[in-house]
C-alpha cells in the first residue's frame, strides 16, 4: 500500500516512498540494481513492507554509525588535549631544568681556581 505516491513502480515513486531525493537515489550503489529490477517484470519484487523494513534497518544502522563516529571523534579530541597538556608540562619542566643548568654553570664559573669545568657532552 502506497502512502506518498500512486503506487506505481517508478524511480520517482520509490524515492517518494523512501523519503529520499532522486539525487541521493542516483548516487546510491543500489540504483543500478533497482533499475534492473524495474526493467525485468518477471523478477520477484519486494513488497512495500519489505522495503520499509529495510529502510528502517538502514536508518538505524546509519544512526549507529554516526553515534560511533561521534564517540570516536570525542575520544580523539580528548586524547589530543591530554597530549597537548603533557607537552606543555614537559616544556615547562625543560625550561626549569635549563634555567637551573645555566645557574649551576654560572656558579662553577665564579668559583676559585681549584675547580675545573669539565667539557660538556652533546
Amino acid at each position: 500500500m502506497s502512502e506518498a505516491t500512486d503506487g506505481s513502480l517508478t524511480v520517482v515513486n520509490i524515492c517518494g516512498e523512501a523519503g529520499v531525493s532522486r539525487a541521493s537515489y542516483y548516487r546510491s550503489p543500489v540504483a543500478p540494481v533497482i533499475k534492473d529490477i524495474l526493467a525485468a517484470p518477471d523478477i520477484r519484487r519486494p513488497d512495500v513492507e519489505e522495503l520499509r523494513s529495510e529502510i528502517t534497518r538502514l536508518r538505524k544502522a546509519e544512526r549507529k554509525l554516526r553515534q560511533d563516529h561521534a564517540a570516536d571523534v570525542r575520544d580523539l579530541r580528548a586524547t589530543g588535549a591530554a597530549y597537548a597538556n603533557q607537552i606543555q608540562v614537559l616544556a615547562l619542566r625543560n625550561a626549569e631544568l635549563e634555567a637551573e643548568n645555566t645557574a649551576l654553570r654560572g656558579r662553577l664559573h665564579d668559583r676559585t681556581e681549584n675547580v675545573s669545568v669539565l667539557p660538556t657532552q652533546h
